[in-house]
């Protein structure tokens, strides 16, 4: 009979068990019943049920912004690194609380029935609070001590019995901080050991984790003594005082981390700053350089991957260099393409306040390294050495300082004498792209001047290749071993809207000015022809599309003076072919001959001042540096820097001046143009009064052979006679065009002049100086530019005040 009763009662609570277990499932670890509506609330009951609801809130809305913060950082880490997934701990280890070391609100499940507290003798309140505060200290609600609901950020509170002796629940306040902070720890370190929260944090965790137990230990020996019945109140407090320290100190940095939602490098940035705040606590500072050390070994093993071997292996985005999808390739093709700074980026909320100062030279030397690598070289540094976290900063700082020498050696090395940059810059980009090699621009523009003088789009590209081929072999080029790298290229624009459409890169104006119609007249070949430069990987992070769009717009720029040079030099040929016939009258031909000859004297003056004073001089400097670069970023620096200076010297960085210019140029090619149809009408004329004799030689008259072919050149020589009769009738009026060509070509170089003057005066560019000097050698436009200063003076100057009639 007992057996029975004593089955059914054990059925009955396993029964009444399972319910309250299936409760707590379903309800979100929640377990509360609600008293009927026909029974009375008493006060303490509804205090009881405001608690508990208020324990359903706190959990739900606690539990969902976590699940929907993994979420996002998985996601985040997951889209970064699409081969390989972030890991995921299984659902269980969140749906199941009771696995974490943190009060469960609300779930209970002890059937003990509680005596009151206020109703025992003293000793006994201090021996069962005692064991309370012994399951609260490690996450367990106690009969009279009962942890309240988190409400957001808070730090964790207490609810104690208020019938508690006022002298034992004094030293009971003094304890629960404690409890307070062990609560905080345990929550971060469940929290943070999940995969998306990084491995610094994760590592941190850890460390965290391994403290934990040893205060777990603490706790279990004192277990001890209260059952043997040697723990009073007054000795667990002086057990857990030292603890007391260690775990605020962890409960600090947990929440600080929690709040700042550190990541990777501002983890450890916020660990070093506490490390450094503990400087005369020897205790203090003992525990937070111990995490630091435990944090920063996973970052350091990312940095040692980065500064030995150039590779990136980050997860989690948690390092200070954040790697970007670019294709190197790009770089031949795309002006302002910025692979060799954007494919490789330091991010400034990842660096560790102990690594600020060395974040440059890290971000270089795994970017040298990896260029390397990309060329199919395997580089492992010859002094790699672990790096290990220290208050000593100079350790780790020699550590980065010989990794990055090392790196800077290398790809120097590779790039100057396997790769040969200094040859391919001076043999063949100086040569061809600065107009260096005499005698081959003499046989190319020979060779290719009818070719280019067609409108662009008539031009056969492989013709000119052919020709640029034959140029090429017939001068002192042939011994240049990367001639086979030099290419045609017809640009769609002149040379002033290339200069505005890349002047306007990276501006408001950019869209409009790309948009816009490149040029209203067709394009000649000589005004849309230049060169291009086949660079192969990894010379290409330094002759760029960049740096080779600048040298295209020099070229151009030259090769078109070259053009118009050699037009002025036939219009002196042919100019001397006309002396010979008899002129009516000689004043207005005599004209022309001193504005071709001025014109030519601009051009060349020109020419001089751009190769000899401003591209030879900066050339030998650059030479100079690239001789005495330590580093890759040394030799990009000197070469752009060789390659600003050069067009803005050349008067290519600015608008003004390149238009001012261009107009220049073109009033000396209509001249040119003007002068060989007059010096050809000039010819037509007397081949003409030769056909017109019919005479016999020394062997008799001639024959009828003879005489057909002398018709035929006679009806070919009036037919082009007809195509300039308006030029042989406008011969009188001749003076005339000579005269305007005289005025606006003096018109505009004056204003040249003038705006060189003032820019070299405002902008203090004294180079410029050098072609007034050159162009006004005997003051002749002196007097002209200092009167067109003297007005621009009296212009800017204020206007005086008006005098006014007194008054009477």
């Amino acid at each position: 009979m007992e057996e029975r009763v004593t089955l059914q009662y054990l059925q009955q609570n396993a029964k009444e068990r399972a319910e309250l277990t299936a409760n707590v499932a379903a309800g979100g670890s929640t377990n509360f019943s609600i008293p009927s509506s026909t029974s009375k609330i008493s006060l303490q009951e509804l205090e009881e049920l405001r608690k508990q609801l208020g324990t359903v809130t706190a959990n739900s809305s606690a539990q969902q912004p976590l699940e929907l913060t993994r979420k996002m950082l998985r996601d985040k880490q997951n889209k970064k690194n699409s081969g390989q997934p972030v890991p995921v701990l299984p659902s269980w280890v969140y749906e199941r609380p009771a696995l974490i070391g943190d009060f469960l609100i609300g779930t209970a499940l002890s059937t003990d029935v509680t005596v009151p507290i206020g109703t025992l003798p003293l000793a006994s309140q201090e021996s069962m609070i005692v064991e309370d505060l012994l399951y609260v200290l490690i996450g367990v609600d106690g009969r009279y001590i009962t942890a309240q609901p988190l409400v957001g950020r808070q730090n964790r509170t207490f609810l104690v019995d208020p019938n508690l002796d006022l002298s034992i629940k004094e030293l009971v306040t003094r304890i629960l901080p404690v409890a307070a902070s062990y609560s905080a720890v345990t929550r971060f370190v469940e929290e943070k050991s999940s995969f998306e929260y990084g491995q610094v944090n994760h590592a941190l965790a850890a460390a965290m984790r391994t403290l934990i137990k040893e205060y777990m230990i603490l706790i279990t020996q004192l277990e001890h003594l209260q059952r043997q019945g040697l723990l009073s109140l007054q000795k667990l407090w002086f057990y857990i005082q030292p603890t007391m320290r260690t775990l605020e100190i962890l409960s600090s940095l947990a929440t600080s981390v929690d709040k700042g939602e550190c990541m990777g490098g501002s983890t450890l940035s916020l660990l070093h700053d506490k490390t450094f705040n503990y400087t005369g606590d020897n205790q203090a500072q003992e525990l937070c350089l111990y995490l630091t050390k435990a944090a920063c070994v996973p970052y350091f093993e990312i940095l040692e991957k980065w500064i030995y071997r150039g590779i990136i292996n980050d997860p989690y985005s948690e390092f200070m260099v954040e790697e970007h999808e670019l294709q190197k390739e790009k770089i031949q093709e795309d002006y302002n393409d910025k692979y060799w700074d954007q494919r490789y980026t330091v991010v400034q909320q990842q660096i560790p306040s102990f690594l600020q100062k060395m974040a440059d030279k890290i971000l270089s030397t795994g970017k040298y390294l990896n260029v390397v690598r990309e060329c199919g070289r395997d580089v492992t540094c010859p002094v790699a050495k672990e790096v290990i976290y220290t208050l000593k900063e100079r350790a780790y700082v020699e550590q980065i300082e010989k990794a990055y020498n090392y790196a800077s050696k290398v790809l120097l090395d590779f790039l100057m004498e396997e790769k040969e940059l200094v040859a391919h810059l001076s043999r063949s980009i100086k040569h061809y792209f600065l107009m260096d090699q005499g005698d081959f621009f003499v046989h190319f523009m020979d060779l290719t001047e009818e070719e280019l003088k067609k409108p662009v789009d008539d031009i056969i590209t492989t013709r000119l290749e052919a020709l640029l081929e034959l140029a090429l072999r017939m001068s002192t080029a042939n011994t240049d071993p990367f001639k086979d790298d030099l290419k045609i290229d017809l640009m769609p624009h002149d040379l002033i809207t290339q200069l505005l459409r890349v002047l306007a890169i990276e501006t408001k104006q950019e869209k409009a000015i790309i948009g816009a119609d490149p040029t209203e007249l067709t394009l000649s070949g000589l005004e849309a022809f230049s060169f291009d430069y086949i660079v192969k990987w990894p010379l290409s992070l330094i002759i760029n599309r960049k740096a080779l769009t600048r040298y295209q717009m020099l070229f151009r720029h030259m090769f078109y003076c070259k053009h118009v040079e050699r037009q002025l030099c036939n219009v002196w040929i042919s100019n001397k072919t006309a002396k010979q016939f008899s002129l009516h009258s000689a004043k207005w031909f005599a004209g022309a001959f001193t504005l071709r000859q001025r014109m030519l004297n601009f051009v060349q003056n020109i020419q001089y001042y751009m190769m000899f004073e401003v591209m030879e001089p900066t050339w030998h400097i650059l030479e100079k540096n690239l001789k005495l670069a330590s580093n890759i970023d040394d030799v990009l620096s000197h070469h752009t820097s060789f390659l600003d200076n050069c067009l803005k010297d050349c008067m290519l960085t600015n608008p003004e001046l390149l238009k001012i210019f261009s107009k220049l140029m073109s009033v000396c090619v209509m001249f040119t143009n003007c002068m060989q149809r007059f010096t050809q009408s000039m010819k037509l004329d007397s081949e003409m009064d030769r056909l017109s004799l019919e005479h016999g030689t020394m062997l008799g008259p001639p024959t009828e052979e003879e005489r057909a072919e002398e018709h035929a050149k006679k009806k070919l020589t009036n037919k082009l006679l007809a195509e300039h009769a308006d030029n042989l009738h406008l011969t009188s009026g001749f003076e005339a065009t000579i005269n305007k060509f005289d005025t606006n070509f003096s018109t505009h170089l004056l204003d040249l002049l003038d705006r060189l003057s003032v820019y070299s005066t405002n902008d203090c560019e004294h180079s410029m100086l050098n072609i007034i000097y050159r162009l006004d050698f005997n003051g002749f436009y002196t007097e002209r530019l200092e009167h067109m200063s003297a007005e621009r003076s009296q212009r800017a100057a204020p206007a005086p005040p008006r005098a006014t009639a007194p008054t009477p």
